[in-house]
């Protein structure tokens, strides 16, 4: 769709709806208080979405226990959440381990 070479866009509208830019509601800064057991996912190669993102959302997170997916060929978002109906087992497990 084109939108990687949109973002100065998307962002300018994102702002004009919230009054704050994209980095200014980033949860990058937050993730410090997270404390308990933390699965993150995400599609790689979202067209919305930096990994660098993603990845320094999952290294601020202080939690010992914590988990990292990267979902592999594609950019569509919709794929990553659809990702776990297709594919359940491992988060499966990580309830399992974290919920009984």
């Amino acid at each position: 769709m084109g939108i990687a070479d949109q973002f100065e866009a998307v962002d300018r509208e994102v702002e004009l709806n919230l009054s704050f830019t994209i980095d200014e509601v980033s949860p990058i800064e937050y993730a410090k208080n997270c404390q308990v057991p933390t699965f993150i996912t995400q599609v790689h190669d979202d067209a919305l979405t930096k990994p660098s993102d993603v990845q320094a959302i999952f290294d601020a997170v202080p939690a010992s226990d914590k988990k990292l997916f990267w979902i592999e060929g594609s950019t569509r978002r919709w794929d990553g959440y659809n990702y776990f109906s297709e594919h359940p087992e491992q988060l499966v497990e990580w309830f399992d381990k974290h919920v009984s």
